[in-house]
């Protein structure tokens, strides 16, 4: 009797104990995560998750993997652009998990290596660029910058969605210049729409003498017309025009006379 108690008691606890280690072998995944599992130090083909999974510890080992998208901040960098002007440049990184076992088997730490490689990326590509097309064609170089570190990134499951650069920091010899630049570009177009101006105004003139030298008379209403804005003006000066026929009428008569 009391060696059956005493198995019975030793089958309870063992019984107790098993149903505590599948208790603790319990995991519970989130939906954005999955789960790599190692079993004997070989992974296992098939990620795990979402949802409650078994870990039988110490013979399997789990690697969380986030399937989010990750925001870095790439530092500032010391770029010079191939026109040889020396820049501090940052970006931002935006990338994500897209194979878990990958970015678990091909790299020690991904997020690490992926932010490490933009930073050289960005040296490289922005190195290959000039100071014009840096500030005005800044939605090609991002693109450009996605596909190439993208392309480096493939082999370690990571896939990078945007790249974007965010701030340019400029010398300030470097502003002063642009600044004086800008300056002599509007003076130039000033100077330019000026001179168009200039030009339209003389052909508008010539098409009006044009027009007044086939009509004499046209001369003598655009005297009358000048008097009358001179007098609107409340000015003491009258100029009064005086057609020159009537000059020569007097003269005709004269040598007429004189004859």
């Amino acid at each position: 009797m009391q060696l059956e108690l005493n198995f019975l008691s030793g089958l309870g606890i063992f019984v107790g104990l098993v149903v505590l280690y599948f208790l603790s072998c319990i995991r519970f995944i989130y939906e954005y995560e999955r789960a790599v599992i190692f079993r004997l130090g070989r992974v296992l083909p098939n990620t795990k998750g979402p949802g409650v999974i078994f870990v039988f510890y110490p013979i399997d080992q789990l690697v969380r993997i986030s399937l989010r998208t990750f925001v870095a901040d790439v530092p500032s960098q010391d770029v010079i652009t191939r026109d040889n002007v020396s820049l501090k440049v940052n970006a931002v990184l935006y990338f994500r998990v897209v194979d878990p076992h990958k970015s678990v088997l091909e790299v020690e730490n991904y997020m690490y290596a992926t932010s490490e490689l933009s930073q050289t990326t960005l040296r490289s590509v922005l190195g290959q660029s000039e100071l014009d097309e840096l500030l005005s064609e800044r939605e090609s170089i991002n693109m450009h910058l996605q596909e190439v570190i993208d392309r480096q990134t493939d082999p370690w499951g990571v896939k990078v969605s945007s790249v974007e650069v965010k701030h340019v920091d400029l010398p300030d010899t470097m502003k002063r210049a642009m600044a004086r630049q800008a300056e002599s570009e509007r003076e130039r177009r000033a100077k330019v729409i000026h001179a168009d101006g200039e030009a339209q105004a003389a052909a508008k003139l010539r098409e009006a003498a044009e027009t007044i030298e086939g009509h004499p008379m046209a001369m003598q209403m655009r005297f009358l017309q000048t008097l009358a804005d001179v007098g609107t003006e409340n000015n003491t000066t009258v100029v009064f025009p005086v057609p020159i026929e009537l000059f020569s009428t007097l003269l005709n008569k004269n040598s007429g006379t004189n004859q």
